[in-house]
């Protein structure tokens, strides 16, 4: 690929997607007009939360086993390239998250939500009391195995398995879906982008934790409070047009041809 672009007259820049190994690639990021994630969802998600800050635009190019989120087929990429060469791309919108960890009235941890972020039991097979609050408002306290909170570009994933929506990923929404509630009638609910959904750990005994974009994980204890509202900055994706969105729902199962 890299040979392919410099025949062509474009300025590349490579390297591994490894801690510290791109690190004249950030300092330079402002001076790209595109970069290409070759690998698969894993991959894409983590360059994905690293590069968000420069607003570049991303496509993924699948070299793992699922690619949902990746874009392009390994075998279609040169075909592409020649087409955005010479026409131009357009970029989609996708909604990101941030969360704050409250402890004893303290911010003790930030992060960002490119896919989901979840808030679970431990190793051991028990429930979890957790409370959850939009806007200032109590909804609910449920007793369950954990919550997902799943951004548009997220929703196929871990979400959709537990029996939450498939969203479109270019909604400005975002979903929190129980996973195996006891006894309570809490659904998988949608909510608008510009709210703040406040999770609440109400379980004095036994290991909960929250896991980031299932790339790192942070324990929590009885009182913290998970605070998600809507990032500042949107993911920025090449737009390959709105069949290639339903076609990967078709190609992956979520939609049946009949």
């Amino acid at each position: 690929m890299t040979q392919f672009l410099v025949g062509r007259g474009v300025e590349v820049q490579t390297c591994e997607h490894r801690p510290n190994d791109c690190t004249e690639a950030e300092e330079t990021a402002g001076d790209f007009d595109l970069v290409i994630v070759l690998g698969g969802d894993g991959t894409f998600i983590g360059v994905a939360r690293r590069l968000l800050p420069f607003g570049l635009p991303l496509m993924g190019v699948n070299l793992g086993r699922v690619g949902f989120l990746t874009q392009l087929n390994r075998d279609h990429w040169r075909q592409w390239l020649e087409v955005i060469l010479k026409d131009g791309f357009k970029v989609a919108r996708r909604l990101v998250l941030t969360y704050a960890l409250e402890r004893e009235g303290k911010v003790v941890h930030t992060g960002v939500i490119i896919n989901d972020l979840v808030v679970s039991r431990g190793e051991l097979a028990r429930l979890i009391r957790l409370g959850v609050s939009f806007d200032g408002m109590e909804i609910s306290s449920l007793r369950a195995d954990g919550l997902i909170v799943s951004t548009p570009t997220g929703s196929s994933a871990y979400g959709v398995s537990a029996g939450g929506p498939l969203m479109h990923a270019e909604l400005q929404a975002y979903c929190v879906t129980p996973v195996c509630p006891f006894l309570n009638s809490f659904k998988p609910m949608v909510f608008p982008a510009e709210g703040v959904v406040r999770i609440r750990v109400e379980e004095k005994g036994g290991e909960v934790n929250l896991t980031e974009d299932g790339q790192s994980i942070v324990s929590l204890l009885f009182g913290d409070e998970v605070v998600l509202e809507k990032a500042e900055i949107d993911l920025l994706v090449v737009d390959l047009g709105p069949r290639a969105y339903f076609e990967k729902l078709k190609k992956h199962g979520f939609l049946s041809e009949r």
